[in-house]
Formats: structure tokens, C-alpha cells, sequence
């Protein structure tokens, strides 16, 4: 008799949790998962999915609106919310699907339930009928992600100040003045949403600029394209309480050491997300924990105890579904004595505001603060014929190089696709490609990707 039920034990069914237990399999492994609600995680359930889904048909309200300017009239637009959400839906329900087959067809058991990990070996669950399970594993991956966090600020509990995943449960609809708390990347994203929807959007920042983890030069960029859409951005003024006025909300800010309010129909608060790691270790295991209550691991994602394993936004770091997938497969390797099979310098990010934000490698800031001496080459996106003809705006493109070996360092994109573009570039940076080799290989033509190599030239 096996001394394990299983060889891996998977906590969460996310991006991170499923291709870890997929690639697990191809080892020879035997693996469960074991998901609490759905399976895809907070990206497919409340997170990058139903987002792009529902600002997919914002985009094209806001499209036919301003068509008249590219020879397409549509009159009276109207945005039928209750198909966006049965859409969403759909797409959810789609995706869904595949990966409960892909699990069922790799033969990994799908385990459902809210689990506990006991001891180093032991996983215990509660099934929907409140039943009490439990199971064993030779290894434990704890890769269940975060929730919106909820600062401490005075008025967050009134009615109509929600997180994101309550936002989303409401499929797009409209507010005449909405308030968003955060100007990191979920916030933008919300309010380019919800100003393509019609609604009248401020964002408030703490500190000095939008998404401070992107190049300075792009967030300034960022700040007067959301500007120009109608969108108020409030930076350096930090939110002090939230009050009902009027029959409405109102958020009340300090700027410059003066208090002042916005008026709000609704209110998102978009501060970030939190690792729930400590509710899944029993008491013996608290120990595990470190920082901001995430599971502190070492270079191989392994903890004090070297059965379990964490990944993605239990362990922090950057906090992204395709960070997470890379970190369960090099996990997933180590556990079977393997070198892992993911390079984790090169992790592009992605952000889907208008025009869209991807970056990837190192910045100029950060090649200066690392004593870099680097050469900058940049090309302006309106020169570049397909976004011209598909009427995407003004952009940029700039890429980052070493001054002597011409090596790529990184790249900062704002434009059109963007976030499709950056794929190239990490490929590129990943396999220490200088800037002649990428201007040297032929893009096609009419087409965004040869911007890339216009911009090494």
C-alpha cells in the first residue's frame, strides 16, 4: 500500500494550480486538486477574464459612438447590459469547461472543498454538504491566490462601495459618477470600462503617479490619455473617509493638506489584494507564514517544511496569472529533482487600458539605480500603418539596451496591442538578443509587430 494518496496535493485550481498538476502528470505523478468555489482562480472567476470580457463590449460602444470619424455611422447606441453579463457568463462557463475536461482527462482528481493543510503530509477539506474529508500527499502545493483588500478607511462598510468581485457580479453597470479608490492596474482598468460604458470616472491615488511598478515616462502618458477620455485622475491625495450625502456617497480627500470631496454613486475600492495563507495552515504549520501573511518559500518555491510548496499570490512577488503558472511549473520540477524549466527573469506585464501598457525586462530608471549604461531607442506608433488605419491613437515604443553589446534589456510599450507585442520583446530579452538581431529579421507589413523592429533599428 502506498504511504500517500497521492503524490501531489494542488490548494487551488487557478492558472497556477492546474498547469502545475498538468505538468505534475507528465511526470508520473498522482495529483488532486482541491478548489473551495470554481475552477480558474481569481483570474478567470473575478479577475483578467470577466474584465477583458466586459471591456470588450465597452470598447466597441465607445467605437461605434466615435465611428462617424472613420466613415461609420451607428446611431442611437445603446449597450444592452443584460447580454454583456450573459456573454461574460458564457465565456466564464466556456472556459470553465475546458480546464474541468483538460483535469479529467489527465486523470487528476478534482477534489471540492475549503482545505486545511494539517500537517506536512496531510490536507484535510470540507466538501458543500459540510462533510469533512481528508487526503495525503508526498508533496503540497498551496497556490490559492488572494482577495481584494479593504483598507481601514472610515465608510467602507456603506452600501455602494464595493471590491472588484462585487463590481463584476454586477456586469457593467453604468453609474452616472463613479468613484474609484486605487490607480494601479485594476483601477485603471475599471475606469476605462466604465468610461467606455458612459460613466463619468475619477480616480484617486495616494501617491504621486499612476501604477508605479511601470515606467515613469508611460504613467504620465497613462495619465493624460485617461484625462483626455474624460476620465479625472486625482494623484497625491490620499482618501480619508467616505460618507453618505445627499442621498449618495461622498469620498473626501485630502490634497495639499486640504480636504475635499467628490460626490459618488458608487464607490470600487481598488487598493490591491491579500494572501489568505494563514486560514489554510492548521496552528502547528502558522509558522509558515511570513510577511503579509504569505508562505514564505526559498528560490525553488519550497517552504521551512520541504513537503509544501507555494506559488503565485500566496507567496507574492509579482502577482500575475502567467507569473504563477511559470512558478507552479519550476515547483513542480523541483519536487521531481528537475531543473526548472522556466526562465523567471523575463516576466512581461500587462495592462488593458487605452492604449494599452506592457512592459517587460528592466527600465532605464532601473538600469541607472543598477549602474547600467544602456542606449534607449524609441519609435512613435503613428507612424506605424496599422495603427493609423485602425485609428488606435498615438503610442510608443521604447526599448532598453546595453551601451557596449547592444544586448536588449528590456521594453516599455503604450499603444495598440501592446500587450500582444510584448511576447516578441520577452522572447528576445530571454534569449539575450541584441537590437541588430531583432531589426535584422523581417515583420510583415501592414502590421503592429513590425513597429518592434522599427524600433531597434
Amino acid at each position: 500500500m502506498a504511504e500517500f494518496n497521492y503524490d501531489l496535493v494542488v490548494i487551488g485550481a487557478g492558472p497556477g494550480g492546474y498547469e502545475a498538476a498538468f505538468d505534475a502528470v507528465k511526470y508520473g505523478m498522482k495529483v488532486a486538486v482541491i478548489e473551495k468555489d470554481r475552477v480558474g482562480g481569481t483570474c478567470l472567476n473575478r479577475g483578467c477574464v470577466p474584465t477583458k470580457t466586459i471591456m470588450r463590449s465597452s470598447e466597441l460602444a465607445k467605437e461605434a459612438r466615435e465611428g462617424a470619424k472613420i466613415g461609420v455611422n451607428a446611431a442611437d447606441v445603446k449597450v444592452d447590459l443584460d447580454a454583456v453579463r450573459a456573454r461574460k457568463d458564457e465565456v466564464l462557463d466556456t472556459l470553465r469547461e475546458g480546464i474541468e475536461t483538460g483535469l479529467a482527462k489527465a486523470k487528476i482528481d478534482l477534489l471540492h472543498g475549503l482545505a486545511l493543510v494539517k500537517d506536512e503530509h496531510t490536507v484535510s477539506y470540507t466538501d458543500r454538504e459540510g462533510e469533512s474529508h481528508e487526503v495525503t500527499g508526498k508533496f503540497i502545493l498551496i497556490a490559492t491566490g488572494g482577495n481584494p483588500f479593504i483598507p481601514p478607511i472610515p465608510g467602507a462598510e456603506l452600501e455602494g462601495v464595493m471590491d472588484s468581485t462585487e463590481l463584476l457580479e454586477q456586469g457593467g453597470t453604468p453609474f452616472d459618477d463613479f468613484v474609484i479608490i486605487g490607480g494601479g492596474v485594476i483601477g485603471v482598468e475599471f475606469a476605462t470600462v466604465y468610461n467606455g460604458f458612459g460613466s463619468h470616472v475619477t480616480v484617486v491615488e495616494a501617491l504621486d503617479r499612476l501604477i508605479p511598478t511601470v515606467d515613469k515616462e508611460l504613467a504620465r502618458s497613462l495619465k493624460m490619455s485617461l484625462q483626455k477620455d474624460g476620465i479625472d485622475v486625482l494623484t497625491k491625495c490620499p482618501v480619508v473617509r467616505i460618507e453618505q450625502a445627499d442621498g449618495r456617497l461622498a469620498v473626501v480627500y485630502t490634497e495639499k493638506d486640504e480636504e475635499k470631496s467628490i460626490p459618488a454613486d458608487a464607490v470600487l475600492m481598488a487598493v490591491g489584494r491579500r494572501s489568505d495563507v494563514p486560514s489554510l495552515l492548521s496552528e502547528q504549520l502558522q509558522h509558515l507564514a511570513g510577511e503579509r501573511g504569505r508562505l514564505a518559500v526559498n528560490e525553488h518555491y519550497q517552504s521551512a517544511s520541504p513537503s509544501i510548496y507555494g506559488i503565485g499570490d500566496a507567496i507574492g512577488g509579482i502577482e500575475l496569472a502567467h507569473t504563477a503558472t511559470a512558478e507552479g511549473r519550476n515547483a513542480v520540477a523541483h519536487m521531481n529533482g528537475q531543473e526548472p524549466p522556466i526562465r523567471m527573469e523575463t516576466v512581461p506585464t500587462c495592462i488593458y487600458s487605452v492604449p494599452e501598457i506592457a512592459s517587460v525586462g528592466i527600465s532605464a530608471d532601473e538600469a541607472k539605480e543598477q549602474g547600467i549604461e544602456i542606449i534607449t531607442k524609441k519609435y512613435a506608433m503613428g507612424a506605424n500603418g496599422k495603427t493609423v488605419l485602425e485609428d488606435l491613437g498615438r503610442g510608443t515604443i521604447k526599448l532598453i539596451a546595453d551601451a557596449d553589446s547592444h544586448i536588449l534589456l528590456g521594453a516599455q510599450l503604450m499603444c495598440g496591442r501592446a500587450t500582444d507585442l510584448v511576447g516578441e520583446l520577452a522572447l528576445a530579452i530571454s534569449n539575450k538578443l541584441t537590437l541588430e538581431d531583432v531589426a535584422s529579421t523581417i515583420h510583415p507589413h501592414p502590421t503592429f509587430v513590425e513597429a518592434i523592429a522599427e524600433a531597434a533599428r
